[in-house]
């Protein structure tokens, strides 16, 4: 058995280092699949936490858990939803979106959105309320006060950025119940490695493994980094 794994590591990076075209093809799909589902996400998500971050509202709590609890939606789950919406039978089905690289970024943007909005509403909430002050004190507007605080949040909202990714391009259910996994139009990484490890293609598979291992610890340092900037 550990030899087979061997075996399979070396032919794992003799295809990575040969640029195998299902392996290139697969990790290009899914840094521009993750990477646009992130910015879709984020353009409402980041608004939406800033505001919680700062305002006091009635049904503040309320919407905070349902973040919060959102956190833990299964992907199978959240899958299953928006393939009942995008069928041919659902509210979206006039739209042909199902098994195309839009309903895969479309599920992976609302997979996302709820760590988007808690981490950056934690980010603001969690700025000293002594620079507020401070900043008032100096003769500072409200408006500029809140500013200085979201200047002081953006390192933090940085990090709602790379985890709301991490979490996208590492996620399976979505990417394969609404993209299909078909070859050259859907197919990610995760839906990669699992149709190749059914196959018995183990050497694809770790290698698509590795990529993704790789991508995701690069950016685990990205943020480390940052933290301790």
């Amino acid at each position: 058995m550990a030899w087979e794994i061997a075996e399979g590591i070396r032919k794992a990076f003799e295809l990575i280092l040969s640029g195998d075209s299902a392996v290139v093809d697969a990790t290009f799909r899914s840094l521009y699949i993750s990477g646009t589902a992130t910015l879709l996400a984020v353009s409402w998500s980041i608004p939406l936490g800033i505001l919680m971050g700062l305002e006091d509202f009635r049904g503040k709590r309320l919407a905070k858990g349902f973040f919060n609890a959102m956190l833990g939606m299964p992907t199978v789950g959240l899958g299953l939803i928006l393939y009942l919406f995008m069928s041919k039978a659902g509210p979206l089905g006039v739209f042909h979106l199902l098994y195309t690289p839009t309903a895969i970024i479309a599920g992976q943007a609302v997979l996302i959105t709820p760590i988007a909005v808690t981490f950056t509403a934690n980010a603001v909430e969690s700025v000293e309320p002594e620079i507020k002050n401070l900043a008032k004190t100096l003769g500072a507007s409200e408006t500029e006060a809140r500013l200085a605080v979201l200047r002081e949040a953006i390192p933090s909202t940085f990090l709602a950025v790379i985890a709301s990714f991490n979490r996208a391009i590492a996620e399976l259910g979505v990417a394969f119940m609404l993209g299909g996994s078909i070859p050259r139009l859907t197919r990610v990484l995760t839906t990669s490695i699992a149709l190749e490890t059914t196959r018995g293609n183990f050497e694809i598979g770790i290698a698509l493994t590795i990529i993704l291992l790789t991508i995701l610890l690069s950016l685990s340092i990205l943020v480390n980094l940052l933290k301790r900037k």
